[in-house]
């Protein structure tokens, strides 16, 4: 592979101190763009360096926004006269680099300072580039050494950490500038500053019970011509949410540093709040994708028009922060191409209880917020507004001015002239901001490998999840209008139109259309059967216990659950907890069928599952939650502890006869249901309620209600989901009853009814 890249020397009689030391190092600087010709380059770099070279040579001429055209012209010729063209491909090519490298401040009689390369090609690169660069072009002692990096680094966690083990074999941390240039945005690096001065103010309010949801937006109404190769490895969400939103997302929620400078400081703050994220998944996004996308890639890739993409070109996801500060405000990033307008901001929309008899329409019952503001047609320049009913903010007074906003222009809700607008007094380009910082030896922009890793970490699982989803088609432009807009329910959210969407479910059986059997009832293993397409499955089901509650209810004042693990309930749990506000909480006790010995507080718990999406979202009795105690003495499902005598004492206790009203199970692939599998010793537990198992796969551990206690419920529903189950389904439905082998076929409820859930994708494959 060729890269032709353009060598820049700056001969920057520059003061460069060294991290570490007080000792200021003046001489010769190096600059090499690799990949001085390509598209970042040209859009950026040349610029960025020029403006660095104005900067450092002529510090009374900030070209070319003040001073003449002759001096502005004089200044481009003499930095162009510094720039040379040198191809790199060998390592042959990089010795012969190192060695001009070398001779030019020789020639000049000046001493090196340090070498800073820039990195403008792709990602796959990196590690080649920079173990030539290692190898061939290390600077003396004593002289630095900065290589920069941009954005992607990686495509998930996997490549991430693959990429940063390689880099990590040819640099030192300390010479890695991973930049986000987001970072270098005015207004962005101005976030941290702003909380810090304006501490008073804001530490009252930041927080949950004051702010009521954050937006984190960037729009675009570019398509993806130019960059069709890149954009379709990588999407929306890889492009922009996991790097640019993401950092903004921590600078909202971090807690502010007391040292602004110490980089360390910084990113441990990062880290405590990615360990506060709470997982997100396909229920947390929507995606779309603009409508001429496919044939542009066809066209640019050179594809067929049968090779179609699933690429989002748009996302917007909601994100929560578990922690006392922010548990529960949403916190949504959204961004993509081909939208109605250029807008990127990041606002803290705060609740506002003030009601106004007189005048609904004062400024103490508009809107209160603060706006990060990156760009929006209504302000020609970058901004952070604070409305009037909030608080007049502490700014710098060197580098920022206040103006003054038009009362017959509105922007979020209120006219400009109910904000306090502060605007940067010289505005510059995000990479000149970068440029000039790294020149410094500064790390505001820079990415540190554990806070990338973190982000990554984050975010591919829900990569994983929505890679065979296909997203909304979107006109793009003005005539999207509302077909983007989304909704939130509970901590899941949803495009709040339907979409009009041809597919060959609506033709299944003939000319039959999935509203003629939204939901099939029949016979599976001589059981009652229900059927329905995933959605409308999990609507019955839950109907069917809130029915069962309220009949438990009335005839004996309590409903007894025993909810099993597994992702096959999380649907239904986030269901009962956004649709059905009348089911009788108050009244119902919460069993487990399972557990898995691990601490509950661990992801892994199946109580800690429930928990997150069922039980902090309704009223329910703090004494009617029972988890299955595995932690016990310190230990995990310890036979001597007798953690299962103790959970079926309870059950006797409080369970009349012990007999749940309703039971809810799953089905393994290999036919195992709650936590009895084809090891368990089923015949030794006919007298036990709960019993200690062991999985075939991590966690062995188990606790789990006997066949004897499932079989005593008055109810027991099967819930049985996906297409990956339907060979088990065509299994089970030929076989007769052998508990040992099928541990579900051991579910006969002696005086009860047993009912399977079964969705189409699992029953028809």
């Amino acid at each position: 592979m060729m890269w032709r890249p353009l060598l820049t020397f700056l001969l920057l009689d520059s003061v460069c101190t060294q991290k570490g030391s007080s000792k200021e190092l003046k001489g010769h600087v190096s600059v090499v763009i690799v990949g001085g010709t390509g598209d970042l380059a040209k859009k950026y770099l040349w610029q960025s360096f020029f403006q660095l070279y104005a900067d450092q040579i002529l510090k009374s001429l900030a070209c070319p926004s003040e001073g003449s055209e002759e001096r502005c012209a004089l200044l481009k010729e003499q930095f162009f006269k510094l720039a040379q063209y040198q191809q790199l491909n060998t390592t042959e090519d990089y010795e012969n680099l190192a060695r001009d490298i070398r001779q030019r401040p020789e020639d000049e009689g000046l001493a090196e300072a340090g070498r800073l390369f820039y990195l403008a090609v792709p990602a796959s690169t990196y590690a080649d580039v920079a173990e030539k660069i290692s190898r061939s072009c290390r600077p003396g002692q004593g002289q630095w050494l900065r290589v920069v990096l941009e954005k992607p680094f990686g495509h998930d966690l996997d490549s991430a950490e693959q990429l940063a083990t390689l880099l990590k074999k040819s640099l030192h941390e300390d010479e890695m500038f991973r930049i986000d240039h987001y970072l270098g945005k005015q207004v962005v690096s101005q976030i941290l500053p702003f909380r810090k001065d304006n501490k008073n103010f804001l530490d009252p309010i930041w927080n949950k019970h004051h702010i009521e949801r954050m937006e984190i937006v960037l729009k675009e109404t570019l398509d993806v011509k130019g960059r069709a190769q890149f954009y379709d490895q990588y999407g929306v969400i890889r492009d922009v949410l996991q790097n640019h939103l993401t950092e903004v997302l921590l600078l909202l929620t971090m807690g502010v540093p007391a040292d602004m400078s110490n980089s360390d400081e910084i990113v441990n703050k990062k880290l405590q709040v990615f360990s506060s994220l709470k997982d997100i998944d396909r229920t947390s996004a929507v995606i779309g994708q603009y409508q001429a996308y496919n044939s542009e890639v066809q066209e640019e890739l050179n594809r067929t028009k049968e090779d179609i993409s699933n690429t989002p070109t748009f996302a917007g996801v909601v994100v929560h922060v578990r922690n006392t500060q922010f548990d529960g405000v949403p916190i949504f990033l959204t961004s993509g191409k081909m939208l109605d307008e250029q807008v990127a901001y990041a606002r803290i929309l705060f609740k506002n209880e003030v009601f106004s008899v007189r005048n609904s329409s004062s400024l103490r019952c508009s809107p209160k917020q603060i706006v990060f503001l990156l760009r929006h047609g209504n302000l020609l320049h970058s901004a952070i507004l604070v409305s009037k009913n909030l608080f007049k903010p502490t700014v710098p007074d060197d580098s920022w001015k206040e103006v003054t906003g038009e009362r017959d222009t509105a922007l979020f809700g209120l006219p400009l002239s109910g904000y306090h607008i502060y605007m940067p007094t010289f505005q510059r380009e995000a990479h000149e901001v970068v440029v000039s910082q790294i020149f410094h030896g500064r790390k505001d922009s820079i990415i540190r490998v554990e806070t990338m890793l973190a982000s990554w970490a984050f975010w591919t699982p829900l990569l994983d999840s929505l890679a065979q989803q296909v997203p909304r088609t979107y006109p793009g432009g003005t005539d999207t209008e509302n077909l983007l807009d989304f909704q939130l329910h509970g901590r899941k959210i949803t495009f709040t139109n339907e979409a009009v969407i041809l597919s060959p479910r609506a033709f299944v059986g003939g000319s039959a259309t999935a509203e003629n059997f939204q939901v099939m009832r029949g016979k599976y293993r001589n059981a009652d059967m229900v059927s329905a397409w995933p959605e409308e499955l999990i609507d019955r089901l839950a109907a069917d216990l809130q029915a069962a509650a309220e009949e438990a209810v009335e005839g004996g004042g309590l409903f007894h659950l025993a909810l099993s693990g597994g992702s096959s309930p999380l649907a239904l749990f986030q269901r009962l907890a956004v649709h059905h506000y009348s089911f009788p909480w108050q009244h119902t006790h919460i069993w487990m069928v399972d557990e898995r010995c691990v601490p509950l507080s661990e992801p892994g718990s199946n109580f800690h599952a429930l928990h997150e999406d069922l039980l902090q979202h309704v009223r329910l009795p703090y004494f009617n939650i029972h988890p299955m105690p595995v932690h016990l003495n310190r230990r995990l499902c310890v036979e001597e502890d007798g953690g299962p005598l103790l959970y079926e004492n309870d059950i006797s206790r409080l369970v009349n006869g012990s007999s749940f009203h309703f039971v809810l199970l799953g089905v393994g692939y290999d036919g195992h249901t709650a936590s009895l599998f084809q090891s368990t010793q089923l015949d030794s537990h006919a007298h036990r309620l709960v019993v200690l198992t062991e999985s075939p796969v991590k966690p062995h551990q188990r606790m789990s209600l006997t066949l004897a206690a499932i079989n005593q419920a008055q109810r027991v529903g099967v819930l049985v989901t996906g297409k990956s189950k339907h060979e088990m389904i065509i299994q089970l439905s030929r076989i007769k009853d052998d508990p040992q082998k099928w541990p579900i076929t051991g579910v006969r409820p002696t005086g009860g009814k047993l009912v399977w859930y079964i969705d189409y994708d699992a029953l028809l494959g």
